[in-house]
């Protein structure tokens, strides 16, 4: 079940790297990209491009709390405190206290 979950996002998450690449930028912070004349320039391809991404990115957040919920079930003891047995050992001798 991890392993399948694990595919699944990392495929969305490759897929919503693409996705928010292939969208027309806004603003040109940087003055490149933003040229009139590229592939996606109708309203309708950006509105596409819009909702892939928030369904993309639902599933993305989806499957990152799947998998944090399965390490949280997965791990031990979250403290050496834990691990030590509250009542001592009947095989160990006592170690006599010197005054």
């Amino acid at each position: 079940m991890e392993t399948i979950l694990l595919v699944v996002h990392l495929i969305l998450a490759l897929a919503l790297v693409g996705v928010i690449l292939m969208q027309r930028s806004e603003g040109g912070a940087l003055g490149i990209g933003g040229g009139g004349g590229g592939l996606v320039s109708a309203r309708g391809a950006a509105t596409l491009f819009t909702r892939l991404t928030v369904w993309l990115a639902v599933g993305f957040l989806a499957t990152s709390m799947g998998l944090a919920l399965i390490a949280r079930q997965n791990t031990g003891p979250s403290s050496v405190m834990e691990q030590v047995d509250e009542q001592p050992a009947a095989d160990q001798p006592e170690v006599p206290v010197r005054n």
